[in-house]
């Protein structure tokens, strides 16, 4: 596990269920800490960490060109309310989110939002874990049946 990393944002990183072929989104992502810590366990997988802020974005592009450079990790402005997969783009089977207003019951009305996005952007069998837990909590993503 890097050094970097806050004890937090470690326990965080340690307790998600991502296997090292796992297709990851990160929302939120801000300088890419726990971005990188997972990218560095990943042999087939991915990350997209994704925030809606540009100084946000650079950092982790500093922060972690090495692992962009390998094809595990990936980074991308876009709000998550506004996220949506690009052409070719594999759905994602786990995403997180750490500090994030829209998920964690601050913004209601743009976690709607949010969730819709995340549903069309992941497998059938996908989770999403948030901070606000034991280090995490699970939320059900809205499926259209």
């Amino acid at each position: 596990m890097s050094a970097s990393l806050s004890p937090r944002l470690a326990a965080i990183v340690q307790a998600l269920p991502f296997k090292p072929d796992s297709r990851i989104l990160e929302i939120g992502c801000g300088p890419g800490a726990a971005a990188r810590a997972i990218a560095a366990q990943l042999t087939g997988g991915h990350i997209l960490a994704i925030d809606r802020s540009a100084a946000a974005i650079a950092q982790a592009e500093g922060a972690c060109a090495e692992e962009i450079a390998s094809g595990r990790m990936s980074v991308r402005q876009v709000p998550a309310e506004e996220f949506v997969l690009q052409a070719n783009e594999e759905p994602y089977d786990l995403v997180f989110a750490v500090r994030v207003g829209a998920l964690d019951g601050r913004h209601p009305q743009l976690g709607e939002r949010v969730l819709q996005r995340i549903a069309a952007a992941t497998t059938p069998g996908a989770r999403l874990f948030i901070d606000g837990g034991d280090p995490l909590r699970e939320l059900p993503i809205p499926r259209q049946s």
